[in-house]
């Protein structure tokens, strides 16, 4: 269960027992509130937010981003409030609950609008506690993951959302591992022809391209070490939509494209 799952991945970073507490007392308010809700799926709806949770403890964030995680649409779509949480939990959890919910409740007449002003909010909220922005895209990325239970029309326009705000912000504060997924799935069902016609096209697998460049960086790191030279060495494979987007921007076909893989060596000097 995702539960048990976040459980073991925030023991990894945080041991402390009254803190730990936190995060169970968070996801019983979470469970009680959520109890008769399915999200379309099917499954129940407190998946969503362990989920959200999960993502945000991958990245080691604190006890209190991860409660707020937990309890992020409680006020939305239950009875509990602010107050609630904030007799419970503290302000410091309430504030970032109340910053998830007022984002989410942004409401204008025209969808270019929406989208312009939903930018200026996030950067508004961005400047008093970035944690705010951490949990929305998490809880973004999560629904993109979960993407294909919506209908067809509320797939691309949550896709169109994506592309326009949640990606360029992910990648405005770094978050290139978030911009990368987020940019993946919204490319999938805005244009799918082109997504699945990539995706067959590039023979090796992610998972495999991901073992080949480890091989590489070990190779790389053996010779080094050979000579002495001290390095920090990553890779990553490319991800699709940086492949279609150049292939479109230099109307090349893939088999002209050659850096689907990428590695970097960081040395002293």
């Amino acid at each position: 269960m995702s539960y048990e799952k976040l459980i073991r991945q925030v023991k990894k970073y945080q041991n402390n027992e009254e803190q730990l507490q936190i995060i169970e007392k968070a996801y019983q308010m979470a469970e009680k509130a959520h109890a008769n809700q399915v999200r379309n799926s099917g499954e129940p709806y407190i998946s969503h937010p362990v989920n959200v949770a999960l993502i945000l403890a991958q990245m080691e964030l604190d006890i209190p981003t991860l409660a707020a995680a937990l309890l992020h649409d409680v006020v939305e779509d239950t009875q509990f409030t602010i107050e609630d949480i904030a007799r419970e939990f503290g302000e410091e959890i309430a504030y970032l609950v109340d910053g998830v919910t007022k984002l989410s409740r942004i409401d204008f007449r025209s969808k270019e609008e929406q989208q312009a002003e939903n930018l200026r909010k996030m950067f508004l909220a961005m400047g008093k506690d970035i944690r705010v922005i951490l949990i929305k895209l998490a809880d973004r990325l999560h629904n993109m993951r979960t993407l294909k239970h919506q209908p067809i029309h509320k797939q691309k326009e949550i896709a169109n959302e994506t592309m326009e705000i949640y990606a360029p912000l992910a990648n405005r504060l770094g978050i290139f591992a978030f911009k990368w997924e987020l940019e993946d799935l919204s490319f999938r069902y805005l244009k799918p022809e082109e997504y699945f016609n990539l995706t067959q096209r590039i023979s090796m697998k992610r998972q495999e391209r991901e073992s080949f460049i480890q091989k590489v960086i070990n190779i790389l790191k053996e010779h080094l070490d050979e000579v002495g030279i001290k390095a920090e060495i990553q890779g990553r494979p490319k991800h699709f939509y940086s492949i279609y987007k150049k292939m479109v921007t230099k109307n090349k076909d893939l088999n002209e494209i050659y850096d689907l893989i990428a590695v970097r060596v960081i040395v002293d000097s």
